[in-house]
């Protein structure tokens, strides 16, 4: 994980990003001209900024599995049961009785304020356990067991939530003050996914300045070169093992309320789809690198926005929805078959080889 932060060119990732990202658009437009598509270039920005929303969620599910990827080598598959568990919980106890009262209106900065942290809570709180009593007895089993384990822990968590909280979908209160729209480009930007765009990319950056600054962050970049020495050195590996996976949760946790306010519905079984996007987000970008969740998660936002309209003649939202899915899988495929190590893992490659 530290190496391949300290061995990328920012600067040149941006410019090839930017390059990227222009092609695909410009490709895009030109296919939509050739074939006739009936959408609007105001239609054609509402996609791309949905899809900037979209994956901004899927990046801050995928630091999760690629913080745990990078300290444990294993992939978490009950991480999406941490973004669903702590979204069900504030909804439940917190956002549904705030809008109840009114007050949700009345102090909309307050009121995200406590359920954000409520939700972030719950899932550090069930990452945590999940941690201690799943995990950490299998540390040196072989790494299909952990695996095995995962998947159980994921169902495991899934049918405890239902029987907590019910298996009907439950609403998530309508913000008064993100209700609205902003000018954006010639198209209107709805205020929740301006909100979700700032909220991720602080999330991010104060997730970054964490690991790479703080002697904490320090721990958790030791114990993911080596375990053995990092614990000869004084670390407490469990805790800081506890500590990733509680960093990670609480990223899904904000992800769930954010995730909340754009579709405004919460279910026990949400976590399990999104949960499987942001793991290709992470391959996409790099497992074991942040920067690459956050790469990844926007590019498959993208792509799952703006993809579906180029082969659908009207909106058709099952049609659409099902486009979505494959072209995530199939990129997820794609990138395991062409550049398994991601859009920045050459380097780490390089340098274990």
């Amino acid at each position: 994980m530290q190496r391949r932060l300290q061995n990328i060119n920012y600067l040149d990732l941006v410019l090839w990003l930017i390059r990227v990202s222009i092609i695909v658009i410009v490709v895009w437009g030109s296919i939509a001209t050739l074939s006739d598509n009936p959408y609007s270039g105001r239609n054609w920005i509402d996609f791309i900024v949905f899809g900037i929303a979209q994956g901004s969620m899927y990046a801050l599910i995928a630091i999760g599995y690629t913080l745990v990827y990078g300290v444990l080598f294993m992939i978490n598959f009950a991480h999406g049961e941490f973004f669903m568990s702590g979204v069900m919980t504030a909804t439940v106890f917190v956002a549904g009785p705030l809008s109840a009262s009114g007050y949700l209106d009345r102090q909309p900065v307050i009121s995200l304020l406590l359920i954000l942290a409520v939700s972030m809570l719950t899932s550090v709180g069930v990452a945590v356990l999940t941690e201690r009593i799943a995990y950490r007895p299998l540390r040196k089993a072989p790494r299909l067991v952990p695996l095995i384990t995962a998947i159980g822990a994921s169902f495991f968590l899934q049918y405890t939530f239902r029987g907590l909280y019910g298996s009907e979908v439950k609403p998530f209160p309508q913000v008064e003050a993100l209700s609205g729209k902003i000018p954006f480009l010639g198209t209107e930007l709805l205020e929740s996914q301006l909100v979700v765009i700032i909220a991720t990319v602080i999330m991010l950056v104060g997730l970054y300045l964490f690991v790479m600054r703080t002697k904490t962050g320090k721990a958790i970049r030791a114990v993911a070169e080596d375990k053995d020495v990092a614990a000869l050195m004084g670390i407490d590996v469990d805790r800081t093992i506890s500590i990733t996976f509680a960093l990670g949760a609480a990223m899904a946790g904000a992800a769930g309320v954010l995730y909340a306010l754009v579709f405004r519905q919460v279910h026990f079984f949400m976590g399990f789809l999104p949960g499987l996007k942001a793991f290709t987000a992470a391959v996409l970008g790099g497992i074991g690198s942040i920067p690459g969740a956050a790469i990844g998660g926007l590019f498959l936002g993208i792509f799952e926005s703006v993809g579906p309209p180029l082969f659908l003649d009207g909106l058709n939202v099952p049609a659409y929805h099902q486009l979505k899915d494959v072209i995530a899988f199939t990129m997820l495929v794609l990138i395991l078959i062409f550049r398994p190590q991601g859009i920045i893992g050459e380097r780490l490659a390089e340098k274990k080889a």
